[in-house]
């Protein structure tokens, strides 16, 4: 075998070896909302896009006005 490794390396694999996946994850607790940071960040960035989608132009929209 060379040496080699058989499976390719992903950007899971790289990621999984920089942080430490074996302690306790983080915990924000206000009043009786208790959330992990990391479902916290993906909740934010749902938020975000939701907003963003609701006041960001569709893309050919300005198309179409100009073609009436």
């Amino acid at each position: 075998m060379n040496g080699e490794i058989d499976e390719p390396v992903t950007v899971f694999t790289t990621v999984a070896a920089l942080l430490p996946l074996n302690t306790l994850g983080h915990y924000i607790h206000w009043h009786f909302i208790y959330i992990s940071v990391a479902n916290f960040t993906v909740v934010v960035a749902m938020i975000v896009t939701f907003v963003a989608a609701l006041f960001l132009p569709f893309p050919g929209r300005k198309r179409r006005k100009e073609n009436k």
